[in-house]
């Protein structure tokens, strides 16, 4: 049982997943930490060109390749912008596949921006989201005030639910290490939606072409739709629904022991189906 970790972003780290490593190796998973091409600790070219998602999904194809892994033991885990990549990439490459996890990610960003909008916003007082709009509209995303808003209005609330000092260290390290030459072409520079070369990806009609085992994760205050990723599971031939009532973006941290049950549960018994 060997496990691909896909990290979000675009351009952000392995170390979103450091704590996987209290829970797999015990349960005999293998898994391997994976840097996007663009991220922290691989290659960074400033080559706009390569930003795509069908240049992202032959990327994880080669990985596959040069680990040997293959569908007697290949499990494919995206979570957020990966969970898009690993969609993609089962949409190509399924007959490399021995199952599929796509965590906190919706099959549409046009489903999600809705969300984002009619749902999300309206969680933030409307005084806080109005300064928040106002940094985005004068495109200054950089100011320090505009993150310190987002962390105490919306990231403590929908990305991972602590106190943002009690965030663990590979979380925040990761948040430094983002590469915004990869993010922002792609999703986009507000954290209230996405726009960029994602605005308009939408895979829903396709979602009954994944035919490998499947499990789809959601969480209760993640920044995406909950009930629409229940909907996917049942959209997708052979997939699962686990649903984290404590979690929130990150919640392999927020519902850690619910998330791990349920992500090494699907594992094992894809990998030892009844008979």
């Amino acid at each position: 049982m060997k496990v691909l970790l896909l990290h979000g972003g675009p351009g952000v780290t392995h170390e979103i997943f450091e704590n996987f490593s209290k829970h797999l190796p015990d349960a005999g998973i293998e898994f391997y930490y994976y840097d996007q091409l663009g991220s922290y600790f691989s290659d960074q070219p400033d080559s706009p060109e390569l930003w795509k998602i069908d240049r992202f999904v032959d990327e994880v194809e080669q990985v596959r390749i040069a680990l040997g892994l293959n569908e007697s033991n290949f499990y494919l885990f995206g979570q957020s912008w990966g969970g898009i990549l690993g969609m993609e990439y089962a949409l190509k490459y399924q007959n490399n596949l021995k199952g599929l996890i796509i965590s906190n990610m919706m099959s549409s960003i046009p489903a999600y921006n809705k969300y984002a909008s009619e749902v999300m916003e309206t969680k933030i007082d409307t005084d806080i989201l109005s300064k928040i709009k106002s940094f985005e509209d004068a495109e200054d995303y950089h100011n320090p005030v505009y993150m310190e808003l987002l962390i105490e209005h919306h990231y403590v609330n929908h990305i991972l639910r602590r106190p943002f000092q009690d965030w663990p260290k590979g979380v925040v390290r990761a948040l430094e290490h983002l590469n915004p030459k990869v993010y922002i072409p792609m999703q986009g520079p507000s954290e209230l939606g996405a726009s960029g070369l994602l605005e308009k990806w939408d895979i829903t009609e396709s979602l009954s072409k994944i035919t490998v085992p499947t499990l789809v994760i959601g969480a209760k205050y993640d920044t995406m739709d909950p009930r629409h990723m229940e909907w996917m599971s049942t959209q997708i031939p052979n997939a699962r629904y686990a649903y984290m009532p404590n979690g929130s973006h990150l919640s392999q941290y927020d519902d850690e022991d619910k998330y791990f049950n349920s992500l090494i549960s699907f594992i094992s018994d894809v990998n030892t189906p009844m008979n």
